[in-house]
């Protein structure tokens, strides 16, 4: 059950020298490959591997033992020289990115019920990686393409590449610089003005895969100057009080799914982490009916808090975050 460990000869075996490419992520390029003629599987090659590998064989270790349904199984893996890899199952149906889509466009969009599913077994996943381990494992790069589905539309997590693990009696953790994928990544990995990082990171990250989930399109804008900015999903707030007309939902049941998956999104997101609700709430949350779900008011209601440094423009509703840039600890 243990994770095998591949030469890098191994590796270019097993891809057919890296012949067919699934992919490029931010931490490293994904490929095809074959372990025999039954067993089809991912091959990442990480990026800017440092070091003699220890710190990377340990940490694999520790993903080796994660046996979980809503958690990508760690086959193998490669530390041989510089040379670093880690050896998945494949899955044909790709990241759920693939299948982010307005309900309108039928041949993508999954169904309201199946988008519920694969919702919980996100947040099923993990809350698994946060309560369900002799550590804490914080993934840091929650985003739909590091959600895989299988042939049975079974959400899988993967790219633990970020991934920190911690006590599970410690609530915090000493972060240097920020990790994760633009667009996903928590206000206080970015400044400490909003709070210490912690567990909250990944559920504000989880929030905003949710919403883009319901919405089918990104929360995320790149200007004509080519800044980046988090738009706010303040459309979402008119979703679950029955005025937006951006999401057009026939079935009145689907409309509760839809109002439900919103509802839990903008719980997860709210800026100050005290304020977003544990992964093992965001379950029960979404295992409920969703009748007695309330929404948070949105942040523009009132002036914005003066202990964090947000800057919103009225018209974009986006908000830019300034940098601190932590201490390596000695």
């Amino acid at each position: 059950m243990k994770p095998t460990r591949f030469t890098y000869s191994d590796i270019k075996r097993i891809t057919n020298r890296f012949s067919e490419s699934l992919g490029e992520g931010a931490h490293g390029a994904v490929f095809k490959g074959m372990l025999s003629r039954e067993i089809l599987v991912a091959v990442k090659i990480l990026n800017d591997t440092m070091g003699d590998g220890k710190d990377f064989i340990n940490e694999v270790g520790t993903m080796g033992k994660i046996h979980h349904v809503n958690v990508v199984r760690l086959l193998g893996f490669c530390a041989d020289g510089f040379h670093r890899a880690l050896v998945y199952d494949f899955f044909p149906n790709g990241s759920l990115q693939r299948f982010l889509a307005p309900p309108e466009k039928q041949d993508v969009f999954l169904g309201w019920e199946k988008l519920q599913q694969i919702a919980l077994g996100v947040a099923r996943g993990i809350e698994y990686l946060h309560l369900g381990c002799d550590h804490r494992i914080l993934h840091f790069d929650i985003n739909p393409h590091n959600v895989l589905i299988d042939d049975h539309f079974i959400p899988k997590l993967t790219d633990f590449g970020l991934a920190k693990l911690c006590p599970k009696n410690q609530s915090t953790v000493s972060m240097t610089a920020a990790r994760g994928t633009l667009g996903y990544i928590a206000p206080e990995v970015f400044s400490r003005n909003f709070g210490n990082v912690s567990y909250k990171s990944d559920i504000y990250s989880y929030g905003m895969l949710l919403l883009e989930m319901v919405g089918g399109r990104k929360n995320t804008n790149m200007s004509p100057e080519e800044s980046f900015q988090v738009l706010y999903p303040e459309w979402i707030h008119n979703l679950v009080e029955g005025r937006d007309v951006q999401v057009t939902i026939q079935d009145e049941g689907d409309v509760k799914i839809a109002k439900k998956l919103a509802i839990v999104g903008l719980w997860c997101i709210q800026w100050n982490p005290v304020d977003r609700p544990s992964m093992k709430t965001v379950v029960q949350m979404l295992e409920g009916d969703g009748e007695k779900l309330i929404a948070p008011p949105t942040p523009f209601d009132n002036t914005v808090s003066s202990r964090t440094n947000t800057v919103v423009a009225s018209r974009h509703h986006n908000f830019e975050l300034e940098i601190i840039h932590e201490i390596e600890e000695e």
